[in-house]
C-alpha cells in the first residue's frame, strides 16, 4: 500500500509516497481503509525533528475511514462501518485506529477527520480545569481548532466563555460561542471590561508568550493550563498536559450526539490531496489556516 514517510528530519520537502506493507490490527485496535487524514502541529514537530525519534516513520495521528479488518476484543462496530479516530501514521493507504467512534450520518469523512484530536484535547484541558456550570473561562488562542471545540464543550457544560483571538476571527469567535477579545497587548483590559470579577479558569493554547497575562487574569497558575506554551507554563508554574496525559478518548463517543443535535462542528478551511501533504503541512506551520487542513485519500 502507499503511504507517507521520511527517512529524514526536515522540512515539508522530506515527505515522500512510499510502498510499504499494511498494518494488521491487534487487540482492541481497527484497520480502516483512509479516506481522510487531518493536520496537526504535532506532525511538522515531529518531522523536523524536534522531538527526535526513529527513521524512517510514518506521519499522521488523527484520520476518518471504513473499517476493514477488526482486532480481537474489538465490539460496536462492524467490516464496512464508518468510523473517525486516533491513529499512529494516518498519512496512508490503511491505518490502524486504537481510539475511535462511528462517523453520525450528519458528517462527511472530511470533516470527520477533522476532529479526534481537537475534541480530545480541549476535553482533557475542560477535565483537568474542572470546568463546570456557572464558571467563566477564558481560552486564550481560541480561533484554531482546539480553541474552538473548547468553546462549544465548555458552553455545554454551561460555562461562559471568553475567548481570545486575532482581529480577523472576532465574528467567528461569537459565531461559536465565545465572547471575543483580541490577544496581545490589551487583551487584559478587555476581558475586565467583559468579566469584571475575573475569570475562574483559563486555557493557553497561543504560543504568543502571552501566559504571564492568562495566569494573571486566571488569578494565579492552579488555574491555568496550557498546552503549546511549555517553556512558559514552566517558568510560570501552569499545569502543562500533552497527548497521552490523561487521555480522554471517551470524548470522541460524547461528541457524536452534539454533532446530531447541531451543537458542535468544527470548520475545515482546507482539503487537499494525500499527494500535497508537503503543502498542508506547510500551511499548518506558516499558521492561521482559518480551520482544520484535511487530506483526501482515494
Amino acid at each position: 500500500m502507499k503511504a507517507v514517510q521520511y527517512a529524514a528530519f526536515g522540512g515539508p520537502e522530506v515527505l515522500q509516497l512510499v510502498d510499504v506493507s499494511e498494518p494488521q490490527a491487534g487487540p482492541s485496535q481497527v484497520r480502516i481503509a483512509v479516506r481522510a487524514v487531518g493536520i496537526n502541529p504535532i506532525d511538522w514537530k515531529l518531522r523536523s525533528g524536534a522531538m527526535g525519534g526513529q527513521l524512517p516513520r510514518g506521519t499522521g495521528v488523527e484520520a476518518a475511514g471504513v473499517v476493514d479488518q477488526l482486532g480481537d476484543g474489538v465490539t460496536g462496530v462492524a467490516i464496512g462501518d464508518r468510523v473517525f479516530g486516533s491513529a499512529a501514521n494516518a498519512a496512508a493507504e490503511r491505518a490502524l485506529l486504537s481510539h475511535f467512534a462511528t462517523i453520525p450520518p450528519e458528517l462527511d469523512f472530511t470533516a470527520a477527520a477533522a476532529l479526534p484530536i481537537a475534541v480530545e484535547t480541549a476535553t482533557r484541558c475542560l477535565d483537568l480545569l474542572g470546568v463546570s456550570e456557572g464558571q467563566t473561562l477564558l481560552i486564550n488562542g481560541a480561533s484554531g481548532a482546539v480553541g474552538l471545540a473548547a468553546v462549544q464543550l465548555a458552553r455545554g457544560r454551561g460555562a461562559r466563555v471568553i475567548g481570545s483571538g486575532g482581529p480577523n476571527s472576532q465574528e467567528r469567535l461569537r459565531s461559536f460561542g465565545a465572547e471575543p477579545v483580541v490577544y496581545g497587548e490589551g487583551m487584559a483590559d478587555q476581558v475586565s471590561e467583559l468579566a469584571p470579577d475575573g475569570v475562574d479558569l483559563a486555557i493557553d493554547i497561543a504560543l504568543s508568550g502571552g501566559i504571564a497575562t492568562v495566569v494573571q487574569i486566571a488569578g494565579g497558575a492552579d488555574n491555568v493550563v496550557a498546552i503549546a506554551d511549555f517553556q512558559g507554563a514552566q517558568e510560570h508554574g501552569v499545569r502543562f498536559t500533552g497527548g497521552g496525559q490523561g487521555s480522554a478518548w471517551q470524548a470522541l463517543d460524547d461528541v457524536v450526539p452534539l454533532i446530531e443535535q447541531g451543537r458542535f462542528r468544527l470548520p475545515v478551511a482546507r482539503v487537499l490531496p494525500l499527494s500535497e501533504i508537503a503543502e498542508a503541512q506547510r500551511l499548518s506551520e506558516d499558521g492561521h489556516p482559518g480551520g482544520k487542513i484535511v487530506l483526501t485519500v482515494d
